[in-house]
């Protein structure tokens, strides 16, 4: 059956937890928007990943699988119950990793925690739930003042704003989920507390030593991520503003500021850039979100990111379904009233002649009003480079491999669609109105603009046609009996 072209242009990432990734689950939440799954790491054991990749599979071969690592953080260690603590409690944080967590001591996982963690310094755990003001130290066990009345659970993160700590880049735990990822082939690794792109080029050199296509996305959340965006950036395929860790480990009142610079700075270089946690946050318990949060969402598609997020809404929320469709309408909604274009150089990403096309299809498509522009690729780089323009029409790009295809899942604006690769223009044609009018309602009246690459070198676009659909179908012979076929 024929659908319209597309619910909305902003991609949304959706955490998948493997006590709820039934088939049927998943294909509601790709129906109401879902574009990409998130894998927490964090919160799994590899099992659990099979589980879910193996039913996102077998319900769709247009759907991208993110793994988050947890990278270099610190946790808390386990405790047998919940732990009550009140403001002036006095208490003692240690780094022993084989010991449990109690009322007198706070066991993390990093042993040399005491070594660069001064006194005066403010360690916060759980988000901020719980925070510590470090008092003394006494050999390699810090002791501290509870500042607030709060509940300590297992295992919970431990952030230390201000204070630069030497953790590895990946974590003995985040090695395994490695050799997994490459081992089921997913498209993307999101890789925890960057802070520089010596982080990022440890995670590429696992990849490469075992010739690895995954694609690394860098997850901003402390202030050594912020100062090193640059270069972070450069060694990255795309970036995540993971607000979470991230308003914990510098002031929360610059969190917008960062957020609105980050999505700006990935356009230019034509990065994918997702904004996440806690978009929808209350949907976890309650079947509408805050006026607030509305908001929240709607900012950062105003501000043009490529992606939405949703953590816990969908991973553990009483209504995963319902937060998705919430995100698909606001998401909707607001492009109606954002700009409509990102004026700015065409770059030479995918060469200099395909960048320039890139950009006169965008430009052309909104003057003339067209509904759509078919684009074939090979890699991916020339739809990257046209998605940065933020073009209010989509893009439906016609890729000659399912991994192109689940990664352009993640760029704005695009619906990728896998074809056998074309040997000319006119071929590529045929095939692409073909299915085009297979899949989509459109009118004879609706212009179309086409762009096709170089199909003896897969070199980019090299070639651009402006039609109505009508002509289109006339030129590229497309009859009754194949769109029935």
């Amino acid at each position: 059956m024929a659908r319209s072209l597309l619910k909305k242009r902003t991609k949304i990432v959706a955490t998948i937890s493997d006590r709820n990734c039934e088939p049927a689950f998943l294909r509601r939440l790709h129906e109401a928007g879902m574009d990409v799954v998130r894998v927490n790491s964090a919160h799994l054991d590899t099992d659990g990943v099979r589980k879910i990749v193996a039913n996102v599979r077998s319900i769709s071969d247009n759907i991208a699988v993110l793994l988050d690592t947890k990278g270099p953080e610190i946790r808390t260690t386990s405790c047998e119950e919940p732990l009550r603590f009140h403001k002036g409690d006095t208490v003692r944080v240690s780094g022993n990793s084989a010991a449990g967590t109690t009322r007198e001591v706070i066991n993390v996982n990093y042993c040399d925690i005491a070594k660069y963690v001064p006194e005066g310094a403010v360690i916060l755990i759980d988000d901020g739930e719980l925070e510590i003001k470090i008092t003394g130290r006494e050999g390699k066990t810090l002791t501290g003042r509870i500042e607030n009345d709060g509940i300590l659970g297992s295992r919970k993160t431990v952030n230390i704003p201000q204070v630069r700590i030497n953790l590895p880049s990946v974590s003995e735990r985040d090695l395994g989920f490695i050799d997994l990822a490459v081992e089921l082939d997913i498209e993307f690794i999101a890789h925890s507390f960057v802070r520089s792109k010596e982080d990022v080029l440890a995670v590429q050199r696992l990849l490469d030593r075992r010739s690895s296509a995954i694609k690394i996305i860098s997850k901003i959340e402390n202030q050594q991520g912020v100062d090193n965006l640059e270069e972070i950036m450069d060694h990255s395929y795309g970036i995540m503003v993971a607000r979470g860790d991230l308003a914990i480990e510098v002031p929360f009142e610059r969190i917008p500021g960062i957020q609105r610079n980050i999505i700006a700075r990935c356009i230019e270089k034509r990065k994918p850039v997702i904004v996440a946690t806690q978009m929808l946050h209350s949907m976890i318990q309650n079947p509408r979100p805050t006026r607030a949060e509305v908001s929240d969402v709607a900012n950062a598609v105003y501000s043009q990111t490529d992606a939405l997020m949703l953590s816990g809404e969908t991973a553990a929320g009483k209504y995963p379904v319902e937060a998705v469709r919430t995100m698909t309408r606001i998401a909707s909604e607001t492009e109606k009233e954002k700009d409509q274009y990102i004026e700015m150089p065409a770059g030479t990403l995918s060469g200099p002649v395909s960048a320039y096309l890139a950009k006169v299809a965008v430009k052309t498509s909104i003057r003339i009003k067209a509904r759509a522009i078919l684009a074939d690729t090979v890699n991916g780089t020339a739809i990257r480079n046209m998605a940065a323009f933020r073009g209010i029409n989509p893009v439906i790009a016609h890729c000659y491999s399912h991994r192109t295809m689940r990664e352009l899942a993640l760029s704005y604006g695009v619906i990728p669609i896998f074809i056998e690769k074309k040997m000319s223009v006119d071929e590529f044609i045929h095939v692409s109105v073909r299915e085009l009018l297979r899949n989509y309602t459109m009118k004879d009246s609706d212009i179309v603009v086409v762009l096709a690459g170089n199909f003896s070198r897969g070199t980019g676009f090299s070639f651009i046609e402006v039609g109505t659909v009508d002509y289109l179908r006339e030129r590229a012979g497309v009859t009754e009996q194949d769109l029935m076929a």
